[in-house]
């Protein structure tokens, strides 16, 4: 670690930004606000993804298309830009579409971890993503990754069945829309989250680890969804081959893990639910 690398702290719309060096890798940073960690960046190796959801999502980014075609990608939530980075990398030429509601912390960002020379074409949005969404040209995007939190809370506004109509719009036919999201048994939100897809796109997929999905601890899945079939079987194995690993459900399976669950209206959609204390917070 330089002489430069030091621990940067700023106010930002979210709470408190903390930017800390990592002492184990030069130049790669861990973001937090407001204790919770948020994104992890390698400056000198934007493919280096260290947190494990980050990965996943990095997986599907893999999977989405030819290894190396560029592809128009929106990123719904921006914290440290670290899968905008990573898809400059491994898909250059790609274009992409960045939103981020904290204008402060991409301040921050931007002047403390900027994008490298030669990152391509990354548009960065200080904006609401449910209203850029819906302002969104249809069929303009082969990906949308959401990755978006109010503290450690998707917001009510991207958790309605009207938010998941405004993605398939924006997603040209065979797009693929990916969502970081955090849930616990008995597993309310996350039912409704898939029912609201299921009732919008032809086939769904959920990733998480097996010890989530059993109700052993509160934890992240990643929920993936298109109106084309979906890349599982390749997904399946690099989630299988990762330090934590992951399991691809489907078909059969998932839709038993929805059960009764049932689409959720904008009049009736609420936040994610609050983690159990400790669960993502650094001490």
């Amino acid at each position: 670690m330089s002489d430069e690398q030091i621990p940067v702290i700023r106010d930002v719309g979210q709470g408190t930004a903390k930017l800390m060096p990592d002492v184990d890798r030069d130049r790669a940073w861990l973001l937090t606000v407001d204790g919770a960690p948020q994104s992890y960046v390698d400056l000198d190796d934007p493919e280096h993804l260290e947190f494990e959801y980050v990965r996943r999502l990095g997986h599907v980014l893999d999977c989405a298309a030819e290894p190396g075609a560029a592809l128009d990608l929106v990123h719904l939530g921006g914290g440290a830009l670290t899968l905008p980075r990573y898809a400059a990398a491994t898909r250059p030429g790609s274009r992409q579409q960045v939103v981020e509601f904290d204008r402060p912390l991409l301040e921050l960002i931007t002047e403390h971890l900027p994008l490298p020379e030669g990152a391509g074409e990354i548009a960065v949005h200080a904006a609401d993503a449910r209203t850029w969404l819906e302002q969104a040209p249809a069929a303009s995007a082969d990906v949308i990754v959401a990755d978006v939190f109010g503290g450690s809370r998707v917001p009510a506004q991207l958790t309605s069945v009207e938010y998941a109509r405004e993605a398939a719009r924006v997603l040209r036919p065979g797009g693929l829309y990916a969502a970081n999201l955090a849930d616990g048994a008995p597993f309310a939100f996350l039912r409704s989250q898939l029912a609201n897809f299921a009732a919008v796109f032809g086939r769904l997929a959920l990733v998480a680890e097996p010890a989530v999905l059993r109700g052993r601890r509160f934890g992240n899945a990643v929920l993936l969804a298109s109106d084309a079939e979906l890349p599982v079987g390749d997904l399946a194995r690099l989630c299988a081959a990762d330090a934590f690993p992951a399991r691809v459900t489907e078909g059969e399976d998932l839709t038993r893990f929805v059960g009764a669950a049932r689409p959720v209206p904008d009049t009736a959609a609420t936040p994610s639910p609050e983690p159990p204390s400790g669960t993502f917070t650094l001490g």
